[in-house]
């Protein structure tokens, strides 16, 4: 083995790790004011699904409660769905208003879409907000649409369905036209939010 072809080794090693610790830098630098972002959006839409909520207090996802939420989704049809995390709503006297829930539905066109939602304490759904979605500009990204996205608020159901041909009963959604794959995506991800509020609720065991 030649000098050169050592030296050059030696310098595409040296570059390597160079390049290594200096991305690990730049991931520690940036890590907590990109988690301080998240925790901002996810506040952000809490607030939005429950808007006359004054806080949200953290609820603890036990390994007993997530093997029940696993357990639930998967027999209601929401196997491709998590409930990443739950929130009590609460107004300014400290009163239980429902509950915000994060999910994420990994059934979406482009990859995995993460949404929040709130249910008041009777079961009603409050709205979605939308944190992260990559679908089919002009087709599945009307997901994020004030027009989709109302046709959840406000009803009191146990199972959204979408339809084509006109949604007339509580629990129809209109499909998204051309976009079938993200409205299923997003409806699967609501009815995992309603079985999650039914856990919460102690209907689900």
């Amino acid at each position: 083995m030649s000098n050169k072809i050592i030296k050059d080794t030696i310098a595409l090693t040296v570059i390597t790790l160079i390049a290594g610790v200096a991305l690990g830098g730049v991931y520690e630098i940036t890590k907590e004011p990109i988690a301080r972002q998240e925790a901002l959006a996810k506040e952000k839409a809490y607030q939005e699904v429950f808007e006359d909520a004054s806080e949200f207090q953290s609820v603890a996802i036990t390994p007993e409660l997530e093997k029940n939420l696993r357990k639930q989704l998967d027999g209601r049809g929401c196997r491709a769905q998590t409930v990443e995390e739950i929130m009590e709503a609460m107004d300014g006297s400290g009163n239980f208003l429902g509950y915000a829930f994060t999910i994420v539905s990994q059934e979406g066109y482009g990859g995995d879409i993460r949404f929040s939602m709130g249910i008041q304490a009777d079961g009603t759904v409050k709205g979605l907000s939308i944190l992260s979605i990559s679908e089919t500009a002009g087709l599945g990204m009307n997901a994020d649409t004030p027009e989709f996205k109302k046709q959840f608020a406000n009803k009191n159901t146990d199972k959204f369905v979408y339809t084509k041909n006109g949604a007339s009963g509580e629990g129809e959604i209109d499909a998204l036209s051309g976009a079938t794959v993200t409205t299923n995506a997003m409806t699967n991800g609501a009815n995992a939010g309603l079985v999650a509020f039914q856990i919460m609720e102690g209907g689900e065991q």
